[in-house]
């Protein structure tokens, strides 16, 4: 039994792949390959925070974004990101408490099934950037600022897409949006704390 599952981790330490023995993606932007990059869903996600009737910081998450970010390093300040986010996918630790934020007392993802934020501005200083631009949520747009830090760029040896991402965070008040429940006993300010990847497939 020894032998067969020594032989069995010896098959499985052969198979782990090289990227987990290194790191791909680095803090680098001179590497940045200069082009239009697709937002990947399975890596982007919008984190927000809400205060709970004055007890707790309550946490939810929206993700399966999609959206596009085009950028040049010669050119920084000219970048363009905009994301898409399906409300219904809302995720918090309440399987009620999803169907509720997608209820028309809420979002109304049945008549607003996305919300979404696109850049007008952005503002770059090294690995941080200023990213102004649009969100708009329950068909309500409202100009947002966005604190952005450069989180990193590569390839990503699964797919060989080069690959890149920043965090970014801001704060939105819910009422600027039509979305008023139970002001003001839960909190008007969400905040949102943004990961961002995007990756730019090689040509077949």
């Amino acid at each position: 039994m020894r032998k067969i599952l020594l032989t069995l981790s010896l098959v499985a330490a052969a198979a782990v792949p090289a990227l987990a023995q290194t790191i791909p993606g680095s803090v680098n932007v001179s590497a940045v390959v200069p082009g239009t990059y697709t937002a990947d869903g399975r890596h982007t996600q919008v984190a927000w925070t809400v205060n709970h009737l004055g007890f707790s910081l309550y946490h939810g998450l929206f993700g399966n974004a999609s959206g596009s970010l085009t950028i040049d390093p010669a050119q920084p300040n000219a970048a363009k990101v905009t994301v898409s986010f399906p409300i219904a996918d809302v995720v918090t630790t309440v399987d009620a408490l999803n169907k509720h934020i997608a209820a028309p007392d809420m979002f109304d993802a049945a008549k607003y099934p996305t919300g979404s934020f696109t850049s007008i501005k952005v503002t770059v200083n090294g690995t941080h950037a200023t990213i102004d631009g649009n969100l708009t949520l329950k068909g309500v747009t409202k100009p947002v600022s966005l604190a952005a830090t450069f989180t990193g760029v590569g390839t990503n040896p699964l797919n060989k897409a080069a690959t890149g991402g920043f965090q970014a965070k801001g704060s939105i008040k819910r009422s600027d949006f039509g979305i008023s429940y139970l002001l003001p006993a839960l909190g008007d300010q969400v905040d949102l704390d943004i990961t961002a990847a995007f990756e730019k497939k090689p040509a077949a």
